[in-house]
C-alpha cells in the first residue's frame, strides 16, 4: 500500500501561483510513477501530469502549463502552478501507480490522495 497526502491548494487570483505537493509513504518502492489529476465541477477527472520515481520520465496533458517534479529523498512530488487561470479551478488529486502504461487513464492508477481544491478567481 502507498499512502498519499496532498498539500498546497487554495484560493488564488488570476495570474498568481500555487504549489501542490504530494507526500508518499508506505511501499513506495512498489510504485512506478506519481501524478496529478483534476476534476472540475460537472466534468470528468482528467490527467494533468505524471513523473516516474526516478524523475527520468514525465508526461503532461496537452493543455497543461505546469512542470511536475519529484524529490526522492522526501518521497514527495510537486506541481508548481504558475500564471493561474480560471479554467485551472478544480479539485486536484495526487495519485501513484504500479503500471507503466495507460498513465493518462484515471482508473488505471492504484493509489489516490485525499484531493486538494484549487480555486482561481478573476
Amino acid at each position: 500500500q502507498v499512502h498519499l497526502v496532498e498539500s498546497g491548494g487554495g484560493l488564488m487570483q488570476v495570474g498568481g501561483s500555487l504549489r501542490l505537493s504530494c507526500s508518499a509513504s508506505g511501499r513506495t518502492s512498489d510504485s512506478y510513477a506519481m501524478g496529478w489529476f483534476r476534476q472540475a465541477p460537472g466534468k470528468e477527472r482528467e490527467f494533468v501530469a505524471a513523473i516516474t520515481w526516478s524523475g527520468g520520465s514525465t508526461w503532461y496533458a496537452d493543455s497543461v502549463r505546469f512542470t511536475i517534479s519529484i524529490d526522492n529523498a522526501q518521497n514527495t512530488a510537486h506541481l508548481p502552478m504558475n500564471s493561474l487561470k480560471p479554467e485551472d479551478t478544480a479539485f486536484y488529486y495526487c495519485a501513484a501507480t504500479v503500471r507503466r502504461n495507460g498513465l493518462m487513464t484515471p482508473v488505471l492508477w492504484d493509489y489516490w490522495g485525499q484531493g486538494s481544491q484549487v480555486t482561481v478567481s478573476s
